[in-house]
């Protein structure tokens, strides 16, 4: 019989830590579960990630209340996954916004997106009765976008491919605060199932090159300060480095994906197995990285059957 997902019989509750990384600027975080993220404005508040489900996305909701009172008027969307995305109605906001990419994920692999993480992590759509449908954003950008909550800069930048084709990043240059979705990992392991490991760590250069004062990572604590943001950086970079290069060595030998399995566990167990989700990204991120080194550049649609197939025949 083969095993279930890691996640699947994960259904601890996380305790939840909102943390202000520069004025008016905060991090929702959950010991490894999704991050968002908060910027005061003016006379308005942008909401970064919306949740899983509405029913989460309302705790962010309270955790803004007990700081303002301000209306949320701006979602911004790092990415199109379904627990970054699927909560969106909670917040009633007037723009949502995502990457010219990440809009035409959503409509290429959304639906398979949201079928394929149900079942895989369960706990984290909690409420999932309630939510409406496939969440599109209102605006989206190429390369670049300012957005002004009041006076306050908000600057949207897509640096390059990562964690996805349409990865973008989040700016507010008064505080020099970073809120980088899943290109940044804090002691959680990066889900690299959709990524693009060629051109990951060039766009952790281009987020190094801001020289933060903070960063809200897709996960994991909080990053204040010099120090914690370049060690978050480098270790992520790491994280990504040692999942590729032993797949990209058995695929290039003609090696089978059981093969680099073994290989990518070999090398990231010893440095990685403590951290969040990992037991649960591994198979995901084996499986994206033996088919980048194989030559195949956008990353395959994951459904439930691909899932399981992708699964058992790791477990064979």
């Amino acid at each position: 019989m083969t095993k279930a997902f890691a996640s699947q019989s994960d259904l601890s509750e996380k305790a939840i830590s909102f943390t202000e990384i520069g004025e008016g600027l905060y991090a929702f975080t959950a010991q490894g579960d999704p991050n968002s993220g908060v910027i005061i404005g003016d006379d308005s508040v942008m909401i970064i990630e919306a949740q899983a489900t509405p029913q989460l996305a309302r705790k962010v909701i309270d955790c803004v209340r007990s700081v303002t009172d301000k209306p949320i008027t701006h979602l911004a969307l790092t990415h199109y996954h379904a627990v970054r995305v699927l909560g969106a109605s909670a917040y009633e906001a007037q723009q949502i916004i995502m990457s010219d990419k990440a809009r035409a994920m959503v409509a290429e692999r959304g639906q398979e997106d949201w079928d394929s993480e149900f079942q895989r992590f369960p706990r984290l759509f909690e409420g999932h009765e309630s939510i409406p449908g496939l969440t599109w954003p209102t605006t989206s950008f190429r390369d670049r976008m300012t957005v002004y909550l009041g006076n306050r800069r908000v600057d949207l930048m897509h640096l390059g491919r990562a964690h996805t084709a349409g990865d973008i990043v989040i700016h507010v240059p008064d505080q020099n605060v970073m809120f980088t979705g899943d290109i940044v990992e804090y002691h959680s392991a990066c889900y690299c199932g959709d990524g693009h490991f060629g051109d990951w760590g060039g766009t952790l250069d281009a987020i190094k090159a801001f020289d933060l004062n903070a960063i809200a990572p897709g996960r994991g604590d909080a990053l204040i300060g010099a120090d914690m943001v370049n060690a978050a950086i480098e270790s992520t970079r790491d994280f990504v480095n040692s999942t590729y290069r032993p797949a990209a060595r058995v695929a290039a030998c003609g090696g089978t994906l059981k093969q680099a399995w073994e290989a990518v566990r070999a090398e990231c167990d010893p440095k990685f197995a403590d951290y969040a989700i990992y037991e649960h990204c591994l198979p995901f991120n084996v499986a994206r990285a033996y088919d980048e080194a194989r030559g195949i550049d956008t990353p395959r649609i994951w459904t439930a059957q691909r899932d399981f197939e992708m699964w058992s025949n790791l477990q064979s």
